[in-house]
């Protein structure tokens, strides 16, 4: 497997819309052969019920480690460049980015690889928290219901 410096990889927790176009151009290297993203963003229905609009929440110091924590085990476990890896806190509208990665390597495997390995890592280990807004209410999304109160602003930003 391939080791690389990671000070060049991107995690960020941010309130601001998502730089999806920018952050894959910055994952993009002269060795590199692919560049595969995963742009997960805010949906109009959850479970048969039309949606308003979603608000995440995070415990941002804990969740910038774990996503650190993430890109380290994407350069030991897969044969990549560069990771960029954030997730939107705050108010989202229907159809805004939520959470962004893109994972560059010189062959596309690899990339894909670490990309689905990267979402699904975050999703399970990530302290971060969806509500959802519908027209009669609003409910966490099952599983993301947050044991204490976030002590991070939408408004700070790390990377």
């Amino acid at each position: 497997m391939q080791a690389t410096a990671i000070a060049e990889d991107v995690f960020e927790l941010t309130g601001e819309r998502i730089r999806v176009a920018e952050l894959a151009e910055h994952c993009k290297a002269p060795a590199d052969g692919a560049v595969v993203t995963f742009d997960g963003i805010a949906r109009d229905n959850s479970r048969g019920r039309q949606t308003l609009y979603l608000e995440y929440e995070a415990y941002g110091p804990m969740a910038l480690g774990k996503m650190r924590e993430i890109g380290a085990q994407l350069h030991a476990k897969f044969a990549i460049d560069r990771v960029a890896m954030v997730h939107r806190l705050g108010r989202l509208e229907i159809g805004e980015s939520s959470v962004f990665i893109a994972v560059s390597a010189a062959h596309r495997a690899a990339a894909f690889e670490a990309c689905r390995y990267a979402i699904d890592t975050l999703k399970g280990t990530v302290p971060i928290w969806k509500k959802e807004y519908f027209a009669d209410g609003a409910v966490w999304a099952e599983g993301e219901m947050p044991a204490v109160k976030p002590s991070y602003s939408a408004s700070e930003s790390k990377s």
